[in-house]
């Protein structure tokens, strides 16, 4: 039995458990040069999705069934739609850790350099796109805070199985980090800040000579 437990997981690519229960997506964190200097471009979405209408985010969206092994392409995609470029005006540059939320997201977030600066919005999906210098953002980094996280069984849940500590009301788990910083008259925050964050701190090092 050992031995054939070893062949099943030796060289094995480990993964996420019930990846298939989250809502996959891909996001890039744009590079963008103006005037000399590196930004970083964010996107205000349109004020009548039903998702975070009006919210700051990094292009992105939901990653297609064909792209599963492959996330880092509807990044790209998802990002031409969005901005009204060419896939190939965008060059990967790497790939950040993986997000998964509370909410039931697993996110995969990219770096990535636009090669133009002409750009022209999907008004269905974005209000307005402005950009950060990269050096504002490695001076005055998100802020962290925290929110808390409860959860509660549902109502068919077997409760007389488990110890009576487990209540049938919702119950603090933990306390989850959340970021946010200001700039000019932006907002940017949860998401977008936590990936951000991520970026400074694994390329900072990168920008300093």
């Amino acid at each position: 039995m050992e031995k054939k437990i070893v062949r099943l997981l030796a060289n094995r690519c480990t993964s996420i458990l019930d990846k298939e229960d989250y809502y996959i997506s891909a996001v890039l964190l744009p590079l963008i040069e103006i005037k000399n200097e590196i930004h970083i471009l964010f996107e205000i979405r349109a004020q009548d999705l039903d998702v975070q209408p009006g919210e700051v985010c990094f292009p992105g969206g939901g990653v297609e069934f064909n792209e599963l092994d492959r996330p880092h392409e509807a990044a790209v995609r998802e990002t031409s739609e969005e901005l009204g470029i060419n896939q190939e005006d965008v060059k990967l540059l790497g790939a950040l850790d993986i997000l998964p939320t509370p909410m039931g997201k697993l996110i995969y977030p990219f770096v990535g350099k636009m090669l133009t600066t002409e750009i022209a919005p999907n008004k269905e999906e974005v209000d307005e796109i402005f950009t950060v210098p990269l050096s504002f953002l490695l001076s005055n980094p998100p802020v962290r805070s925290y929110t808390d996280v409860a959860t509660q069984h549902c109502s068919d849940f077997p409760f007389i199985k488990i110890p009576p500590t487990y209540k049938r009301t919702w119950q603090k788990r933990w306390s989850l980090p959340i970021y946010y910083l200001e700039y000019d008259r932006f907002f940017i925050w949860g998401i977008t800040a936590k990936i951000l964050n991520n970026f400074l701190k694994l390329c900072a090092p990168a920008f300093h000579c």
